[in-house]
């Protein structure tokens, strides 16, 4: 494939860099690195802290001037709401005059509404990927138009199908993990839990499943929702064999969760995709957790363990059984369907038919 020119839209609220805030910020940074790498031409337009080798452009979170009589009406909106609604109008703006002169195809990852609803007015082909739930917001977007010129792709089956009461079709591209850089473990260690430290990622769960497997857990992370870590997880580290690491830099994540004995992963609500299973099967770690969103499209009984959402007790005894789960079969597995180059072999053959159907 000859080099294209590739504007990838980021999610505004976090940097897309290490040590990343969630899978979202890790997803983004990982396709463009790999798009770089393959002589791609990318530009991420991404917030402040952003990684500026990935040819970063920042979106203009500066509050727009507004009087202090506008700010009074009642239809004033939160600051930061205003924020990224001027950011990402004057991003679509700009796109529309001049996206055919700078790119070949706009690659869409944040969750706000403009880039879909701004969409028929970008003269180069717009792919949306569909990180969420179904949202308010971009279900109007998709509506404004009778026949969305958008291309929208899932991250999962388990996506395409919540969306598909407003989509009529969506391709299904899994999100991809470096198994280079998250590389093989020996094993034998604490399990582990690692993500953001929020309600609907459940590490008090863990915690607990693992106490009641009589089993040392770490868990590492950045503390995204310092109210639930103060009542849930932090009155737990109390106990024996729980241990809170922070938030870790790469390295020294893949050097524990390769260490591990298995990796607890315990959404509390429907996971999109779940990236931390992905990346714990690219270092040979099994997985014990919660049967909910599209974890079963990523796990079977040979490397994993799925219980029913929510059942501490039947997790616990899950973790009973993580030493007899196959490392090299979760390896074998995320290096076959979880890669990173799986992954951007399916969106690259997505940019060469939409470019090409442009073209001709």
């Amino acid at each position: 494939m000859n080099p294209l020119r590739v504007a990838l839209i980021a999610a505004s609220g976090f940097p897309v860099a290490e040590p990343f805030a969630g899978g979202l910020e890790a997803h983004v940074w990982s396709l463009a690195d790999g798009l770089r790498r393959r002589g791609h031409h990318v530009t991420l337009f991404a917030g402040p802290g952003s990684d500026s080798r990935l040819g970063v452009e920042l979106l203009d979170l500066r509050r727009p001037c507004i009087s202090d009589a506008a700010q009074r009406d009642t239809s004033m909106v939160a600051p930061a709401w205003l924020d990224e609604h001027h950011a990402y109008l004057q991003l679509m703006i700009r796109l529309t005059r001049t996206g055919a002169a700078e790119f070949d195809v706009v690659h869409n990852h944040s969750l706000h509404h403009l880039p879909i609803a701004m969409a028929s007015a970008v003269p180069v082909p717009i792919i949306s990927t569909l990180h969420t739930p179904p949202t308010p917001w971009l279900e109007s977007a998709i509506q404004v138009h009778d026949d969305c010129p958008v291309t929208f792709v899932a991250v999962s089956r388990h996506t395409a199908g919540a969306w598909s009461h407003v989509l009529r079709t969506a391709e299904v591209v899994h999100n991809g993990v470096d198994v280079r850089r998250w590389r093989a473990g020996p094993g034998g260690g604490p399990l582990v839990w690692f993500g953001r430290l929020t309600p609907e990622k459940g590490a008090h769960q863990a915690i607990d499943a693992a106490v009641l497997a009589g089993r040392p857990v770490v868990l590492a992370g950045p503390v995204a929702d310092r109210r639930y870590f103060d009542a849930e997880v932090r009155p737990r580290l109390a106990q024996p064999g729980v241990e809170y690491r922070g938030h870790l830099e790469h390295d020294a994540l893949v050097e524990l969760v390769g260490r591990a004995a298995a990796s607890v992963v315990t959404p509390c609500w429907d996971e999109p995709y779940g990236l931390v299973v992905a990346e714990a099967l690219a270092c040979g770690t099994a997985v014990c957790a919660f049967a909910r969103g599209a974890l079963p499209e990523l796990i079977d009984d040979e490397f994993g363990r799925l219980v029913a959402p929510g059942d501490v007790h039947g997790l616990a005894a899950a973790l009973l059984d993580a030493d007899a789960l196959s490392r090299d079969a979760a390896r074998r597995h995320a290096v076959d369907h979880c890669s990173l180059e799986t992954m951007i072999n399916r969106y690259c053959a997505l940019y060469g038919s939409l470019t090409m159907s442009v073209a001709a």
